[in-house]
């Protein structure tokens, strides 16, 4: 084999090498300075869920379907060295083990936990920080006016308070908390079952880019904005998926309202592809298909342009 022949396969192999490679989206880099990375994308009982013998859950049990923890987002700024939490959820030990092997490894279990609101999946997390676990010292929780009084006044709850394991920061609807130069944090109110809390959803603004996280809501049209709108403005928006469709679940669906994913997706049918990327759904029940790594329902609406949220995916700010 001549010199030029021998050359010309190296150079074929390495081309072969490149096109085996998958390509890498820089929104899953970890190397930017500021980003938003997914901890869990179930909804509040998580996946498998408790006692389900259904196939969805099944799935699980014969070893081919992953488990999933309950819907949580990081955010995180290599700036400040710092590392915050929207919502406490059950699966608290092992998102705050994601973020601190492969993300900030600072001396503070959490530099900040933001709650929505007082369902399970999304604050009762908050023990694993008391006198029985971690025992924190004075962990900034940041609260609306009902969730900050109820935390404060029902036990076992209370003992964090009263033991200084969390700091009560308290917040306001629309009024912007400022982490720092370059990131704020915004509360506003959305409708949902307020049995012992206000819900909120959190618009997160960076030194770039900006984002929506709205895990719960009961229906769109209930909200005095318009999803379309809101979602226009920022750069990711992070949205309630619990149910795919109506009839998913044998109970009323009323009794636990929600957008159906298909009632988003033809919100945004008249939407352009770019919009449409903007959105990624998250908070999936254990009944919801696209809850599954693979379905092809799911399939369908990531190739019209939407997302859906998968734990260790990035989304830089």
């Amino acid at each position: 084999m001549s010199l030029k022949q021998g050359l010309f396969q190296i150079c074929i192999w390495l081309l072969f090498l490149s096109s085996c490679q998958e390509k890498v989206n820089p929104e899953q880099s970890i190397h930017h300075e500021q980003y938003i990375t997914i901890l869990g994308i179930a909804q509040d009982a998580g996946y498998p869920q408790v006692a389900c013998k259904k196939e969805c859950c099944l799935l699980f049990h014969e070893g081919k379907e992953p488990k999933k923890h309950v819907s949580c987002i990081g955010l995180i700024d290599k700036i400040t060295h710092k590392k915050w939490l929207f919502d406490a959820t059950p699966d608290l030990t092992a998102q705050l083990d994601e973020l601190k092997q492969n993300h900030i490894n600072n001396q503070q279990i959490i530099d900040g936990v933001f709650l929505t609101h007082a369902h399970i999946g999304h604050y009762t997390g908050l023990m694993y920080l008391g006198r029985e676990a971690f025992g924190g010292r004075q962990v900034p929780v940041y609260v609306m006016p009902r969730m900050k009084e109820f935390l404060r006044t029902n036990g076992p709850w209370s003992q964090l308070v009263d033991l200084d394991n969390i700091t009560l920061e308290g917040l306001q609807k629309d009024r912007p908390v400022v982490l720092n130069p370059n990131l704020k944090v915004t509360p506003f109110l959305v409708p949902h079952r307020d049995e012992f809390s206000e819900t909120v959803g959190y618009k997160i603004e960076g030194k770039n880019k900006s984002a929506l996280f709205i895990p719960d809501i009961n229906k769109w049209n209930l909200w005095e904005k318009d999803i379309v709108e809101e979602v226009k403005k920022v750069d990711y928006a992070f949205l309630d998926a619990t149910f795919f469709q109506d009839g998913e679940i044998l109970r009323p669906m009323n009794e636990v309202p929600h957008p159906f994913i298909n009632e988003t997706v033809t919100l945004f049918e008249n939407e352009s592809k770019e919009t449409k990327s903007k959105v990624v759904f998250i908070h999936f029940n254990h009944s919801n298909p696209a809850i599954l790594n693979s379905n092809k329902l799911k399939t369908k609406i990531e190739n019209m342009g939407f997302k859906f949220a998968k734990e260790g995916d990035n989304y830089t700010l």
